[in-house]
């Protein structure tokens, strides 16, 4: 297949498998939003191989998540190292990764995060929770920086790239408690679901909803501190990344926020942002873009230089 194949496929894909993420990338730079296009597709086909889904939809059980696993890894190595694979999303890597220098480490770091999955793993501590959001999504938020064209050797910028992937991802974490305990997952670390004295086996427990709706409160605020921090960083790209930044970051920050305000209601249904509140964020996001953000420390912020 070729690129302009390629990119038509992975267009299709964000289109299916995240609106939000689709208006966004709409902002970039056709070069930039044809490349952001490519990526996704491949960090989509991977979860979706993950998790047994379809575009994000439909979790069902993987027959040999091990096997999954290694295949992943397998298609990955060849796509970066140039091989053509026939598998759609891995050549739209290989394309992507060749075009910008995105260093495979980067890529198996995702992976990594989906074997963890794969042997039914869970956070301990709020530390384990952080590099778990690294590897599926703080990853993820790297390799973007790199597609806009920051340096792999920028370790700053990275950083607040990495700090968007976290917010994300404990966003998306805080909306999918209910899902997740129905599959069999629970990313809550165990020292807050002991703290909260929930059963780590039942945390659905209607009778214990009390104590699980502040958990979940807690996920938002740290998504709302990595928003504000990923803020700064996008002070150092082009301004059209730059809006499609700060526009994602409202979009996907008001689904935290959302959930917040929804005070346990996350936990009985999807919360959701409507069409009208995705376009006030990009609105505004436009003003945000043309006033550069003050450098500011990560104030204490967990960093990707902890991953084990």
């Amino acid at each position: 297949m070729n690129r302009n194949n390629l990119v038509l496929h992975a267009r299709l894909s964000i289109e299916r498998g995240s609106k939000s993420f689709s208006r966004a990338s709409k902002l970039f730079s056709r070069q930039t939003r044809e490349r952001a296009w490519l990526l996704y597709s491949w960090c989509r086909a991977c979860d979706d191989l993950a998790d047994g889904q379809d575009h994000g939809h439909g979790m069902s059980v993987v027959a040999n998540p091990q096997k999954t696993i290694a295949a992943m890894r397998m298609m990955t190595r060849r796509a970066h190292g140039g091989e053509q694979t026939g598998n759609p999303p891995f050549d739209a890597f290989g394309v992507v990764a060749q075009e910008c220098g995105i260093p495979i480490d980067f890529a198996n770091d995702m992976i990594d995060g989906f074997a963890l999955d794969a042997r039914g793993w869970r956070p301990e501590t709020e530390d384990d929770l952080f590099q778990y959001c690294y590897h599926v999504a703080g990853a993820v938020g790297c390799m973007m920086a790199i597609v806009m064209g920051v340096s792999p050797r920028d370790q700053e910028v990275l950083d607040r790239a990495c700090d968007l992937g976290l917010a994300f991802q404990l966003a998306n974490i805080a909306r999918d408690v209910a899902e997740d305990a129905a599959a069999g997952r629970c990313y809550l670390p165990q020292a807050w679901v002991a703290e909260a004295r929930l059963d780590p086996e039942n945390i659905m427990a209607p009778d214990r909803r009390d104590a699980l709706i502040p958990l979940v409160n807690r996920l938002c605020d740290l998504a709302g501190a990595y928003e504000e921090s990923a803020r700064v960083g996008a002070a150092s790209l082009p301004f059209r990344s730059r809006w499609a930044v700060l526009a994602a970051a409202g979009i996907y920050g008001d689904i935290g926020r959302a959930i917040k305000k929804s005070d346990g209601a996350s936990l009985d249904r999807r919360i959701y942002t409507s069409k009208a509140r995705k376009l006030g964020s990009i609105v505004k996001a436009f003003g945000q873009a043309l006033v550069k953000s003050p450098r500011r420390d990560r104030q204490q912020l967990w960093t990707r230089a902890r991953t084990a």
